[in-house]
């Protein structure tokens, strides 16, 4: 009989233990006196202010707000934007990116934007200097080369223009090179590029043919160009350029590959 006592006693004391501590829990979730329930994706005041979300949470509920709204709009989510692509020229480039932007290496990895290097003879009216960069590019180097660099044509003036370039132009712009030079018939082009852009592609091939029937001569950079280059386009503190142990045979290689492709 005292072990019943004691059996049904102790089960008693738990049942109240468990009922207290589910009314603190009640207690806790309820706000207080002269406070504001959270909102869905905030977190519980504390001493009357919201507690911080860490980045993770504030970027989810930011996330499910955006989906709860424009689900009750009936719409969907719109899509995040990227910045727009922008257009960038200089004197000269920071050596790092010449030795990584122009290595000529068979694949390109990392290397997603074109470095173009130009002189500009206009005879009389002097020599231009100075390199263009797209970064991301919305539009092309050579693009936005005749519309910042030479926006205005004057057919009365020679221009000899030489470009040196991380990679060779891709289908469009060698397409709208060639259109160029049939329209600016006092327009003399020569390309050099360090890499061939994606060479095998049928519309690359296609293109290339057409700039060089257009008139522009194409060429891969040599080892000289490379040194020519660090000279003239580069921050380089009169530090000398040392080509990479196979610059020779990589302009070799794309050489016979242009070459191929334009016979």
């Amino acid at each position: 009989m005292a072990d019943r006592k004691s059996s049904s006693g102790s089960r008693l004391t738990v049942r109240r233990k468990e009922k207290a501590e589910n009314e603190a829990k009640k207690e806790e979730k309820l706000p207080k006196e002269g406070e504001k329930p959270p909102k869905e994706g905030e977190k519980p005041e504390v001493n009357g202010k919201n507690a911080p979300m860490e980045n993770g949470e504030a970027a989810a509920a930011a996330a499910a707000g955006a989906e709860n709204g424009a689900a009750a709009n009936g719409d969907k989510p719109e899509p995040m934007e990227l910045p727009p692509f922008e257009i960038i020229t200089g004197d000269r480039m920071d050596p790092f990116f010449f030795k990584f932007q122009f290595k000529n290496v068979e694949y390109s990895s990392g290397r997603n934007k074109t470095f173009l290097c130009y002189l500009v003879d206009q005879g009389s009216d002097g020599l231009l200097r100075g390199y263009i960069e797209d970064e991301h590019a919305g539009g092309h180097a050579e693009e936005a080369f005749f519309q910042q660099v030479l926006p205005n044509y004057d057919p009365a003036c020679k221009y000899t223009i030489t470009w040196y370039m991380s990679s060779s132009p891709c289908a469009v712009c060698a397409g709208k090179l060639a259109e160029v030079l049939k329209s600016r018939k006092s327009v003399r082009l020569a390309i050099f590029s360090a890499r061939l852009f994606e060479w095998e592609e049928p519309e690359i091939q296609a293109g290339l043919k057409a700039l060089a029937a257009a008139g522009c001569k194409l060429r891969m950079m040599k080892p000289l160009d490379f040194t020519y280059t660090w000279d003239t386009f580069v921050e380089n503190d009169e530090e000398q350029f040392t080509p990479w142990e196979d610059c020779q045979e990589n302009y070799e290689y794309y050489q016979d590959k242009l070459a191929d492709i334009l016979q």
